[in-house]
């Protein structure tokens, strides 16, 4: 089995069961009112989610792109499958929030972001088994820790959004 069709394999087991457990969670919760975010949000959440969207997004990226132009496929793979859990954790939360309101919205930051830190983890042990560079240790530590940061902020916010 190749590394991409591992990555394709772990990422689908675990956008089925992290969809599964949200409509369980949505199900449980249906005669609940719609959700709907806590406002007014406090001024540093545009800093902290403009931060997290653009330190999260345009190194991954750059990293992604120069990987693929240096011809190093298991890089591109690696960030490719990070790309494609990141959309759908965007997907599922809009669906959640916006389509149907639900107050299973606020678990799907604590099911995929540990997620997404396994990922990059797993990222950094697959690529530096085959290249030895030490920008690539650089960045997905430099990634670690603002997803794990992003994190805790996101345990922080846990009773001001349930009220």
């Amino acid at each position: 089995m190749t590394v991409a069709q591992r990555l394709l394999i772990e990422n689908a087991a675990f956008f089925l069961l992290a969809t599964a457990f949200l409509s369980i969670a949505g199900w449980s919760w249906r005669h609940t009112p719609p959700y709907e975010l806590p406002q007014p949000l406090p001024g540093w959440f545009k800093i902290w989610f403009g931060s997290v969207q653009f330190l999260g997004s345009v190194p991954p990226l750059i990293v992604m792109i120069c990987a693929f132009w240096q011809g190093l496929p298991l890089l591109w793979e690696v960030l490719l499958a990070y790309f494609v859990m990141l959309a759908l954790q965007v997907l599922t939360e809009t669906l959640t929030l916006r389509r149907f309101q639900t107050v299973a919205w606020v678990m799907v930051p604590y099911l995929y972001v540990p997620y997404r830190l396994w990922q990059l983890w797993e990222g950094y042990t697959l690529t530096s088994a085959a290249f030895s560079a030490n920008w690539l240790l650089l960045f997905f530590v430099g990634e670690l820790i603002v997803w794990g940061i992003n994190y805790l902020l996101d345990l922080a916010q846990l009773p001001r959004l349930l009220g």
